[in-house]
């Protein structure tokens, strides 16, 4: 039983037998929203009346209420925020017995109460040191008693808040950004804080007390409509969780999307993140106008006494800084100049925001507005003037996200860009993604902005980065879908047939550099050939790596490495080496290299396994060197159980595998004779620092003798560390690549990551009877893709049902 499912013996504890009233109210589907929160606020203020009467209370007392209850804005789980005001001259114990007749009823029901008593001197002198408290009071309510009381102390409080909003307000704004740091923004996050994320209700609180002061004012369009949805979000989580939480997690998603009568929980999560956008909008708008009212303030009387003095007593002129045609600086924004017209000039908006962006200044909330409301449309296809500056709008690095956002915010982009729409504030579900898809498509631009000195044509690596995720509104694979959508868009941008084909075929294989060098064999010829094949030219080629950089970097901190980046490159350079006429090397032809020979003679003659260990640090930045693995060598006599073995080893020592190639060495006649299997592995320790190649060896022997027991090591160790409670991984699936490839049947995995995941790899391939040629493990976040080149034993490749049992089998075993 929850809290709110209180018993029939509580039904009298208040007047009206408030519980049962509270109960059913809650549990009525036709008030929700604002209906509902105003009903328990009437319902909540007549109870606590009635307690206060009952008290029969001393003159000079009054019961208020401030913070959301003050607002009258209770959530089914809301704490009571009371203030128990006395004027001072009541006897202190009949003050506290008071105080106790209301408090204990509420603690009764089990409701959350944030409670205090003062006199009106001692709460100004609380809310002078205290800003939450100052901002709680700005609310306050009367419930009953001594209303004149409370009268007083709203006036003097608002009036203190008036005279100390210079003070206080960057104080306020302080505490805004720190909060905004440590919670995040509520418009991306997948577990999103509905109160104290940026964007949240405690910022709509925020903008109604700087409104409050009278310094400056948010837009107020949208935004009660963003505040009641976010009410309404949060009620929905009370009820359907029956506990006070404020964040949204994503099991309770679909129970609160159901109980807002919504679709699902993407389309409660875009409704949640519209109103945080609209909210963060406002909030920054308005903190800018705070910050140049404040200064205006602090420089004027020096300043105006020295113009005054200059212009003969005139009114000094406001200085205008020309930034583009139309376009001038004034008051550390962008602005349109006064002969600007709008309505016949329709590039104005792209000419405003690039020469905002490229200025660094934000665009002013009333240019915005402007162009919305009065600018020309663009002709399809745009001019090129309309082209060149939307390409340098998103050249212009970190300042392009700011004046995005501004136009964003008056529909200005979707106008634009049609497409948009279907993207805007759209959810990621993957804890890899730092952003909502059309953060990210903007957040890619500015990425690729510090790329455009590495491709011959920066604009079309600025366009794709911002369209390669377009068909993410769309059912199917985005990648095709955004190559049709790429196409369309790139027209009417006004791209000519040979530039809209770059940009649509660099959309649709945005993935293709990543995934192939990250899930292939690169020494496999047909890899190669089919990316040269995909890719068609070396210009897009070029253009495919800069934008598969800024798309991983962009994506999160998970997505790039410096061992991705090394494998991209290489990939990058066999493929530009075929596009340019050369013979792809033939694979089997390749002799093992001295140090490899010389690990397999040392195995023939000991009869056992010979290691070693090569670091390679590569820089993924000149200044932050970052090691991208180790080469662990290993050559044996060939015998069954090798890749389970040595995979388990390297999981018990906390080795995490990126790729590994298994192949059988013969050697050459006069240094002896057999046959030797080298494993050239890489890899990389998931922390601390790496084992000893001889405790490596030593395991390895064990493992291979059966001494050690792989499976219940790596079992203990995932016993002593308990579950995390969150949603269940969806099962592993594992498939028949078609790849194309002479060399291997290629099988691909995708699994939940753990500890020894190769390791149960290898045993089903074992069992199956098949030999491994290698091994490209590829992870991001929780989620591993590993793509396996396996064989008959005689080296032959697999038939197609035999490939197909193959993997229905290894799909069963890791289950």
């Amino acid at each position: 039983m929850t809290n709110l499912e209180v018993s029939e013996e509580t039904e009298e504890s208040g007047p009206g037998g408030y519980a049962a009233a509270r109960l059913l109210l809650l549990q009525e589907k036709e008030r929700p929203g604002p209906p509902r929160r105003a009903a328990l606020a009437r319902l909540t203020d007549d109870w606590l009346a009635g307690l206060f009467a009952a008290a029969a209370p001393p003159r000079g007392t009054a019961l208020v209420a401030v913070g959301g209850y003050g607002r009258a804005e209770l959530s089914p789980r809301s704490d009571l925020d009371l203030l128990l005001l006395h004027d001072g001259t009541a006897d202190k114990a009949a003050v506290a017995a008071l105080a106790d007749r209301i408090w204990y009823p509420v603690w009764d029901l089990g409701l959350a109460l944030d409670h205090s008593v003062r006199t009106p001197a001692e709460a100004r002198a609380t809310a002078a040191d205290d800003l939450k408290a100052h901002l709680g009071l700005l609310d306050a309510r009367p419930l009953a008693g001594d209303a004149g009381l409370v009268a007083a102390l709203r006036t003097t409080v608002l009036a203190d808040w008036r005279n100390q909003a210079p003070k206080r307000l960057p104080e306020l704004d302080a505490l805004c950004r720190e909060r905004a740091e440590r919670v995040g923004e509520l418009q991306y996050l997948l577990e999103p804080d509905l109160k104290e994320a940026r964007g949240g209700l405690r910022d709509a609180q925020v903008l109604r007390a700087v409104a409050a002061s009278w310094l400056a004012d948010a837009p107020r369009e949208g935004l009660d409509t963003a505040r009641r949805r976010l009410l309404d979000a949060r009620d929905a989580l009370h009820l359907a969780t029956g506990r006070a939480t404020d964040r949204l997690a994503l099991q309770e998603q679909d129970a609160v999307a159901a109980e807002l009568g919504l679709l699902d929980a993407d389309t409660l999560l875009r409704e949640v993140y519209e109103a945080a956008r609209t909210i963060s909008y406002a909030t920054d708008v308005t903190w800018r106008e705070v910050n140049r009212v404040l200064k205006a303030r602090s420089a004027r009387p020096a300043r105006l006494r020295t113009l005054l003095s200059r212009n003969g007593g005139a009114k000094p002129p406001v200085e205008r800084t020309p930034l583009a045609e139309g376009v001038v600086e004034m008051d550390g924004e962008a602005v349109l100049a006064l002969s600007a017209r709008p309505e016949r000039d329709p590039v104005l908006p792209l000419r405003a925001a690039a020469a905002a962006a490229q200025s660094a200044l934000p665009i002013s909330l009333h240019a915005v507005r402007r162009l919305a409301a009065a600018a020309k449309p663009l002709p399809v296809p745009w001019p090129a003037e309309a082209r060149e500056e939307l390409v340098t709008l998103l050249g212009a690095g970190e300042a392009t996200v700011p004046v995005w956002e501004a136009l964003e915010a008056e529909g200005l982009i979707s106008r634009l860009l049609p497409d948009w729409e279907r993207v805007r504030c759209r959810p990621q579900r993957n804890p890899v993604h730092t952003w909502t898809v059309d953060r990210h498509l903007v957040e890619t631009a500015v990425r690729a902005s510090s790329l455009t000195r590495r491709v011959g044509r920066p604009d079309l690596l600025l366009v794709a980065a911002l369209l390669h995720d377009i068909g993410k509104g769309w059912p199917g694979d985005h990648s095709v879908a955004g190559e049709t959508i790429a196409r369309d868009l790139a027209a009417r941008i006004g791209f000519d047939r040979t530039d809209t084909a770059v940009i649509a075929t660099t959309v649709r294989h945005h993935l293709l550099l990543v995934e192939t060098a990250t899930r292939r064999d690169l020494d496999d010829p047909a890899t190669v050939k089919a990316v040269a094949t995909a890719v068609g030219s070396l210009g897009t080629l070029e253009l495919l790596h800069a934008l598969t950089e800024a798309d991983a970097l962009a994506t999160g901190p998970a997505a790039w490495s410096s061992w991705r980046a090394s494998l991209v490159a290489d990939l990058v350079k066999r493929v530009a080496g075929v596009l340019a006429g050369a013979p792809l090397p033939d694979p089997e032809a390749a002799a093992p290299s001295a140090e490899q020979e010389r690990l397999a003679i040392e195995a023939l003659r000991t009869g056992e396994p010979v290691l070693a260990l090569r670091t390679e640090p590569v820089a993924a930045e000149p200044e932050e060197p970052e090691p991208v693995g180790v080469e662990l060598l290993i050559a044996l006599p060939d015998q069954p159980g090798v890749l389970p073995a040595v995979a388990g080893v390297l999981a018990l020592h906390r080795l995490t595998v990126r790729a590994a190639d298994l192949r059988a060495v013969d050697l050459p006649s006069g240094l002896g004779s057999g046959s030797v299997l080298v494993l050239d592995w890489r890899v990389a320790a998931e922390y601390g620092s790496l084992p000893e190649a001889a405790r490596l060896r030593a395991d390895l022997v064990r493992a291979l003798d059966g001494s050690l027991d792989i499976p219940a090591r790596l079992a203990e160790r995932e016993a002593a560390y308990p579950r995390r409670r969150g949603l269940a991984a969806p099962p592993p699936r594992v498939t028949v690549a078609a790849a194309d490839s002479r060399l291997a049947t290629v099988i691909e995995v995708r699994a939940q990551d753990a500890p020894g995941l190769l390791h149960r790899i290898g045993r089903a391939l074992e069992g199956a009877a098949v030999r491994v040629r290698s091994a490209h493990v590829s992870t991001l976040g929780a989620n591993a893709v590993d793509t396996l080149y396996v064989t008959r034993p005689d080296g032959s490749l697999l038939p197609d049902e035999e490939a197909i049992d193959l993997a229905r089998a290894l799909e069963e075993a890791l289950r």
